[in-house]
Parts: structure tokens; C-alpha cells; sequence
């Protein structure tokens, strides 16, 4: 699409909402596109933007509790489609197939619409309608081994933040459908206005990683004893100090041994694998919030070295951490 037209129609964006939804999975994509028309600056707006719903009614359901009502039911759609996004919930990633008449009509969009996407579990919709076969596709990371064996004909990149193939688009879970949307506005009006975007949301314009970036606190169980919930707190407030294995346990009033067997049980990786990601995580904050220098964040998160962090963040997040604090270092983020 050039950027010189100034009498193009505008792009018939459909957001197919399939409830219960994820609300923010459905708004975080419907802002995009309304920066999109309002930052545009142009008549007409670039994008006109219909959400509908793929359930049994108007009615849309979320999975944090909103009731909320679509323009339309996709039943009641007539006019061509350019991109057509579907947006699920927890649901979505079911067993259960889809109503025969909606996966139907979504079937049908095939060929018909220049685009279609997918939001977080949104991919097992399009997958349970057959629109993924044969394509790399992504998803939220909880729920990607499901897809994969749910869907074997489906190339699933678990690392991703939003895959295209073809005409196909889908993404990780929750915010990275706004990257998603963010790569679409991109693609139709140029980076200048996706970046734009981009700082009035406050988010990156382009991830350096994957789905990696996420918090570790993730990575590990919940331990069910207080106690041990109680040491990830001191290990958090004294990650500068050595944190060996004979520390962690006096801590604790236990034998080494007993104490790592133990930990294992209790949050699913060893202590120095904790301790590690740990570390990790609390250099992730500094490069995101301060503008200290590598070495001294090293030194405040008990790296040996600012060569020992890079080696570790790179392993952990999948970036290195100058390539990580890039991310924030565009639009309003750099003012601290």
C-alpha cells in the first residue's frame, strides 16, 4: 500500500472474537488500529475496524469477568474483509470442534481476505477450522505443546512473539497480539507510524527475543511451604553475595544435601539454576529502569563480571542484555 495515496479505501479490519475471551487479547489489538486512524492524520482513515463475534450471539463473554457486546455476529458480515483476526480465550484451546456453521463460514474466509491472523490461543481456532495446515504458526507458550499435539500438521514455534507464513499471522499470548497488530500497521503504513504507535502505547516496536523475555518467576513452581517462599525473598534481596548451596541451607537449618534435594521439589530446578535466573531477572529490571553501566549492574546482581551476565542473559532471555536495554531506549521509555 503506498503511502502517497490519498484517496485509498480504507482496510476492513475484522476482529472475530471468539468468547469467553481474552479482553485484553480483543482491545490490546483494537488499540493498535484506533493509533493507527488517529495518528494517521489522513481522510479517510486508513482502517476501518469491525468487531464481531464468533459465538452464538452478539454477546461476548471474558474470561476476566466483562460482558461485552460486538458490533456484529460474523453471520451478519457482508462486506469484504482485508484482514480478518481471531481472538480466543482460555476455551479456545480445547478439545471441543467448533460450531459447524462457524467453522463454515471461517473456512470460507480462505482466499477471500488478503490477511488472517490470530491472537494467543486464537490459533487453535483457525487450526480447528483446518487454516493452519501445513504453516509455521505460534502461540502462548503455556499453551504451544498442545497445539503441536493437537494439531501435528501445524510447524509450531514455541519462541516466537508472532510468525507469518504466507498470507497466515499469529502470535504469542496477551500483549504480543499488539505486536502482531503493530507488524500489520507496519506492513500497510510504514514504520514511522507503527512506531508512533508504539511510544503512545509504551511498548517496543520490535522485541529483540522471544517469548524467553518473559519473567523467570515463571520458569519455576510456586514452592508450597512457606518457608521456602520466604528464602526466594532473601535470595532476592541478597543476590550480590555468593548465594552457595551451604548458605541457602543454613538459611534454612538443613544439610546441603537434604536442602537441594529438597529445593528441587519445591520449585522444579536446582538452587544454582534458581539463583542464576534470578540474577538474571534482577539485571533485567536494572537494564529496563537505570541507565547504570553493565559492570555495575553485574556487580549489584552477583555476576563475577559483566561478561558472566552477558553470558547468562543471553542463555536466559535469548538476547544480550545491550540488545535487550535497546528496546527501551525509543520514545517515552528513555525518559527515567
Amino acid at each position: 500500500m503506498s503511502n502517497s495515496t490519498n484517496t485509498r479505501a480504507p482496510l476492513h479490519v475484522v476482529l472475530l472474537a471468539v468468547p469467553p475471551v481474552l479482553e485484553l487479547d480483543l482491545t490490546g489489538a483494537l488499540t493498535v488500529f484506533r493509533f493507527a486512524n488517529s495518528l494517521d492524520g489522513r481522510t479517510p482513515q486508513p482502517y476501518r475496524v469491525t468487531v464481531a463475534s464468533g459465538g452464538a450471539s452478539r454477546t461476548l463473554s471474558g474470561d476476566c469477568g466483562l460482558e461485552m457486546r460486538a458490533a456484529f455476529h460474523f453471520s451478519e458480515i457482508r462486506d469484504p474483509i482485508d484482514t480478518l483476526i481471531v481472538v480466543g480465550g482460555a476455551e479456545s484451546a480445547d478439545a471441543s470442534p467448533l460450531n459447524a456453521s462457524f467453522r463454515h463460514w471461517l473456512a470460507a474466509r480462505d482466499g477471500q481476505v488478503r490477511r488472517m491472523a490470530s491472537v494467543c490461543t486464537g490459533a487453535f481456532v483457525l487450526a480447528k477450522a483446518g487454516l493452519l495446515d501445513g504453516r509455521k504458526a505460534a502461540t502462548h507458550w503455556a499453551y504451544s505443546d498442545r497445539l503441536r499435539s493437537s494439531h501435528s500438521q501445524i510447524k509450531v514455534d514455541p519462541e516466537a512473539i508472532w510468525v507469518r507464513d504466507g498470507d497466515r499471522y499469529t502470535s504469542a499470548g496477551v500483549t504480543a497480539g499488539i505486536d502482531l497488530c503493530l507488524a500489520l500497521v507496519e506492513e500497510d503504513l510504514g514504520s514511522a507510524l507503527a512506531l508512533r504507535i508504539a511510544r503512545q502505547m509504551v511498548v517496543f516496536l520490535k522485541r529483540t527475543g522471544g517469548q524467553r523475555q518473559f519473567s523467570v518467576a515463571l520458569a519455576a513452581e510456586v514452592p508450597a511451604s512457606r518457608s521456602f517462599v520466604a528464602l526466594r525473598a532473601w535470595i532476592a534481596e541478597n543476590l550480590g553475595n555468593s548465594l552457595t548451596v551451604e548458605q541457602l541451607a543454613s538459611q534454612m537449618a538443613m544439610s546441603p544435601r537434604n536442602f537441594s534435594r529438597v529445593f528441587r521439589i519445591e520449585t522444579g530446578i536446582t538452587p544454582a539454576h534458581y539463583i542464576r535466573r534470578a540474577r538474571v531477572e534482577a539485571a533485567r529490571t536494572l537494564l529496563e529502569q537505570t541507565r547504570r553501566t553493565m559492570e555495575d549492574i553485574a556487580a549489584c546482581c552477583g555476576f563475577n563480571s559483566a561478561e558472566v551476565m552477558r553470558r547468562s542473559f543471553l542463555e536466559v532471555v535469548g538476547v544480550p542484555p545491550a540488545s535487550y536495554r535497546s528496546g527501551f531506549e525509543t520514545g517515552p521509555l528513555q525518559a527515567r
